[in-house]
């Protein structure tokens, strides 16, 4: 999941465009792009793309960011759109683990109630200084959260702190991947809101993977391409992953417990990103699936 193209739920002439470009995942989004009056409408054109054919079969991951559980848009957003076929559910706002916890019996409700038998996932974002004060908590609240995103706009505008300084960029963003790390769940990265900006979208993209971050987020679908090639493992990365795995299989073979591969001692954490690694390779066509 490199690359994860922002849509607004408002607008379903995008969504086939969407599907059709080079993102990894697509993030239909039915709070902050969606006016109040254009709600009920924008949730049930996105419901029943959600269950169309073509959304059935696509490989992409399929997300859909969900109005915050004090708006009285919530439930109707979760009833709607978990369908089959939905990967995520992205909660904005999150900060509450009972909060998290409720999201979740809600999402399983809604699931049951729409033939879902694939659980849907929760990413959460990571928006306010509580709520990455206590990120760890909120991604170990409940065993469907699989992410934490990164939400920098709205984590700084309230602080004062410009968007671009670097030091509280990559504070924030080393604070939430230990958090994510902590509760072994993925780390996401936030939205870069200036289009015209390759450089600077570029920049912070290659920092993420170099934190260890899953992807970033893309709000044009001119970001896309900078983050398939920011996330990309280079082809001496994926090498070297492929003889990490290839040396634990046949050191679980023999019961051993740590070994060398090209000149490094491998253990579990290093076999766990070498698998991440592979696995992204044979997403993006690079290792054959």
């Amino acid at each position: 999941m490199r690359s994860k193209l922002f849509v607004p739920a408002s607008r379903p002439e995008l969504y086939a465009k969407a599907l059709a470009g080079q993102a990894d995942s697509l993030s239909f989004d039915l709070e902050d792009s969606v006016a109040a009056d254009r709600k009920d409408e924008a949730r049930q054109q996105l419901a029943q793309w959600l269950a169309s054919p073509e959304a059935q079969a696509t490989e992409k991951t399929l997300i859909v960011r969900v109005n915050a559980m004090d708006t009285p848009y919530f439930l109707a957003d979760v009833q709607a759109v978990a369908r089959p076929g939905l990967h995520m559910l992205n909660l904005p706002k999150a900060e509450d683990v009972e909060q998290i916890r409720e999201a979740a019996r809600v999402l399983a409700e809604a699931e049951s109630a729409n033939g879902v038998t694939r659980p849907i996932r929760l990413l959460l974002n990571i928006e306010s200084p509580r709520a990455l004060r206590c990120a760890a908590d909120l991604a170990a609240a409940d065993s469907r959260v699989a992410g934490l995103q990164l939400g920098l706009g709205d984590l700084f505008e309230p602080l004062g702190i410009a968007r671009r300084e670097p030091s509280a960029v990559k504070q924030a963003m080393f604070s939430l991947r230990l958090a994510a790390g902590e509760a072994g769940v993925f780390a996401y990265d936030s939205a870069f809101a200036d289009i015209r900006d390759a450089e600077g979208f570029q920049a912070e993209a290659e920092l993420a993977r170099r934190l260890g971050f899953l992807g970033k987020s893309c709000i044009h679908p001119s970001q896309v391409a900078l983050a398939n090639t920011a996330f990309r493992p280079s082809d001496e990365e994926i090498a070297h992953a492929v003889r990490v795995v290839e040396a634990a299989r046949d050191a679980d073979a023999r019961g051993v417990g740590a070994y060398v591969v090209d000149g490094k001692m491998i253990d579990p954490p290093f076999v766990r990103r070498a698998e991440a690694i592979v696995e992204t390779a044979k997403r993006s066509g690079l290792l054959p699936s």
